[in-house]
C-alpha cells in the first residue's frame, strides 16, 4: 500500500514502537519458564498464528496482520520515509505497526497517560525493570509470564545464556511478571571511568585497579599539572556514584533504586544511605574535592553548554571523567583539536574496586515491552507473541535489525559482521565517507528496535577494537554483584512505599552531594541519619522488609 509521506512516517513509526515493545514482552514471557502458562481465553484469539512456530525460524503470519505499537521519536535520528527496515519487517513477517508517537523529552509521562486512560496501543517498548510496577499493580498490563510458550526463542535464549533467575526477579506480589525485558549475553557496565592513559603513563601512575590506585594517579597527575582538577563525572554526580557505589558495597546516584539495599548478615533490607559503605563512599569523594583532585562543577551540572567536562578534557584540565562507549568518540573529537590525532589515548576501564572486592553491578537486562490489558482481545493476539517473540530474540532478527539486508548492506563471514562500503554507522564511526548511512536513511540501528536483545558477537561487531577490550577486562576481572531477593509490593504498599521514598531520597541527594562538596561537615552524618529515620524510614522499610518475607514465603 502506498502511503504519502506523513502518513508513511506515522505508519513506520508505530512499527518502530512495535519492535521495542516486543523486546520487553519476550523477556517477561521468559520469567515464567520455572511458572507453567495459563492462557486465559488466549486460544480463542490465534487467527494469523503458525501452527509450527519454533525457536530459530522466521515468523510468518498466514495473513496480513497489524499491530498498535506506542513509539518514541528520537530528536537525532527522526523517522524518515526512506526507512527501509519496516518495510522488510513487513515482506518477512506479514506484519505492519501502526505507531501512536510521543517524544522522548517527556515520553515516560506521555505513556503514564496513555495507560492510565486506556489510550494506549497494545504494545508499550522502551520498558526498563521496575518500570512496570505501577501498572501491573492496577491491572492495567498483561502478566507475560502466563504466555511463554508461544515465545520459544525467548524461551531458548534465557535458558542458553542463563538468565533463568533474573527473570524470575521480575516477578511482581502474585507471582508473574508483567514485562519482559531485552536479552543480553554478556552484561557489563554502561557507564565507567574513562581516563587519559598517556598522561598516566607519562605521570608514572598505573591503570587503576582499585579506588584508592585512582586518587593515588590523581595526586600525581595533580602534582605534574597543578592548574588541573584531574576528575570529573558531568552527569551531576550521579553516573560516577552508581559504578563507584558497588564497590563500597553499597548502592548511589543512577543505581539508587529503591534505596534500599541486601544485608546477607541479618538478612534484611537495609537504607543504603544510611550504611557504613555509603558513608565511606561519602568521605572518600569529600577527600578528593579537598584536595583538589575532583571537579566540583562536574558533580553540579551536565555535560552540556559552555566549560563542559569534554572541554576540560580537550584542554587539559581533566584526565579522568565518567563516560560510555560513545563518550571517548567525544573526548577523542574534542582532542583531535587540540593535541592532534595520535598524541593522546583516551582508555575505558573497568570500574574500579573497593572495600567491597572488584564489585560491579549485577548482569543486566537491556530494555523491553509490556502489552496492555487489552491486547489479550486482539483476534491475533497468539500471531503478536509471536511476532515479537521472532522479532526479539531470533539471530535473524537481530542481525536485520543491527545491520539490515545481509547480501546488500552488509556481509557476515566466520560469523564477522562487515558494512558494505557504500553504507555508512555514523553513530559507531563505521565507514563514515558513505554517502547512505543505514540509521539515518534507512532505519537499521535505530534506537528503539536494534540492541534489545545481543549476543556477545553481535554486541562486539558495531563497536570499536577498544570497547571490546574493556568488555573482555570486565569479564575477566570483575564480579557482578548478586541480585537482590525480590520483594515485590501490592497496590495499596506501592502507593505507601511511594509517599515515604520521595522525601526519603530527596534528602539522601541534598545531603550527599553537601558532604562531598564539604558544604556540610561529615561530623554531622549522625544528625543526617537522624533526619532520615523521623521521615518515617524504619516504617519504610517494614513495607520492604515484609514485602521480601510474604514473597519468600509464597515462592518457597
Amino acid at each position: 500500500m502506498k502511503l504519502d509521506l506523513t502518513a508513511r512516517l506515522t505508519h513506520r513509526a508505530g512499527r518502530r514502537l512495535t519492535a521495542l515493545a516486543a523486546a520487553t514482552a519476550l523477556v517477561g514471557l521468559a520469567a515464567c519458564s520455572s511458572g507453567g502458562s495459563d492462557d486465559g481465553d488466549a486460544g480463542e484469539n490465534d487467527a494469523a498464528a503458525m501452527a509450527d512456530y519454533a525457536a530459530d525460524t522466521t515468523f510468518k503470519a498466514t495473513e496480513p496482520v497489524t499491530f498498535s505499537m506506542l513509539w518514541t521519536d528520537w530528536p537525532e535520528t527522526p523517522i524518515t520515509d526512506s526507512w527501509e527496515v519496516f518495510d522488510e519487517i513487513e515482506e518477512r513477517t506479514n506484519v505492519s505497526l501502526d505507531l501512536t508517537n510521543i517524544p522522548f523529552s517527556d515520553a515516560v509521562e506521555k505513556r503514564s497517560l496513555l495507560i492510565s486512560s486506556g489510550d494506549a496501543p497494545d504494545i508499550i517498548p522502551l520498558i526498563y525493570t521496575g518500570d512496570e510496577q505501577q501498572f501491573a499493580a492496577s491491572g492495567a498490563v498483561l502478566p507475560l509470564s502466563d504466555y511463554e510458550e508461544h515465545m520459544p526463542n525467548f524461551r531458548k535464549y534465557v535458558e542458553e545464556w542463563d538468565l533463568g533467575d533474573m527473570v524470575d526477579n521480575l516477578r511482581q506480589a502474585d507471582g508473574k511478571y508483567y514485562m519482559t525485558p531485552g536479552l543480553q549475553e554478556v552484561s557489563v557496565p554502561t557507564f565507567t571511568l574513562l581516563i587519559r592513559k598517556d598522561i598516566f603513563d607519562e605521570v608514572g601512575a598505573k591503570v587503576p585497579e582499585t579506588w584508592d590506585e585512582l586518587r593515588d594517579g590523581l595526586e600525581k597527575i595533580k602534582a605534574a599539572y597543578p592548574d588541573s582538577t584531574p576528575l570529573a563525572d558531568g552527569f551531576e554526580g550521579a553516573s560516577m556514584l552508581n559504578y563507584a557505589a558497588h564497590a563500597f558495597g553499597t548502592v548511589a546516584g543512577w543505581g539508587f533504586g529503591n534505596g534500599t539495599f541486601y544485608d546477607e548478615d541479618s538478612g534484611e533490607f537495609v537504607y543504603a544511605a544510611t550504611s557504613d559503605g555509603y558513608k565511606d563512599m561519602v568521605e572518600y569523594f569529600h577527600g578528593l574535592v579537598e584536595d583538589g583532585l575532583l571537579d566540583t562543577e562536574s558533580f553540579t551540572a551536565a555535560n552540556d553548554g559552555s566549560g563542559t567536562v569534554t572541554e576540560k578534557f580537550a584542554a587539559g584540565q581533566v584526565f579522568a571523567a565518567s563516560g560510555a562507549n560513545g563518550t571517548v568518540n567525544d573526548f577523542s573529537t574534542a582532542l583531535d583539536a587540540t593535541v592532534g590525532k595520535g598524541n593522546y589515548e583516551v582508555v575505558q576501564i573497568a570500574p574500579p574496586g573497593g572495600e567491597a572486592g572488584q564489585v560491579v553491578e549485577p548482569r543486566n537486562f537491556w530494555n523491553g515491552f509490556m502489552l496492555t490489558s487489552e491486547a489479550k482481545n486482539h483476534p491475533n493476539f497468539i500471531a503478536m507473541l509471536q511476532f515479537l517473540d521472532w522479532l526479539y530474540y531470533s539471530p535473524e532478527a537481530r542481525d536485520l535489525l543491527r545491520w539490515g539486508v545481509e547480501g546488500e548492506t552488509y556481509t557476515k563471514t566466520d560469523g564477522k559482521y562487515t558494512l558494505n562500503p557504500e553504507f555508512s554507522l555514523d553513530a559507531f564511526s563505521i565507514n563514515p565517507d558513505a554517502q547512505t548511512d543505514i540509521l539515518k536513511d534507512l532505519g537499521y540501528s535505530n534506537d528503539v528496535l536494534a540492541g534489545s536483545t545481543e549476543s556477545r558477537a553481535l554486541k562486539e561487531s558495531y563497536n570499536a577494537p577498544q570497547y571490546v577490550e574493556y568488555i573482555d577486562s570486565v569479564l575477566s576481572t570483575r564480579t557482578p554483584r548478586d541480585p537482590f531477593p525480590p520483594a515485590p509490593l501490592d497496590e495499596t504498599e506501592l502507593e505507601q512505599a511511594s509517599l515515604l521514598a520521595t522525601p526519603l531520597k530527596d534528602t539522601v541527594d541534598t545531603n550527599t552531594l553537601r558532604f562531598i562538596l564539604g558544604e556540610r561537615p561529615l561530623s554531622e552524618w549522625d544528625a543526617y541519619v537522624g533526619e532520615l529515620e523521623s521521615q518515617n524510614l524504619q516504617g519504610y522499610l517494614d513495607l520492604i522488609n515484609g514485602a521480601r518475607e510474604r514473597y519468600a514465603d509464597e515462592n518457597g
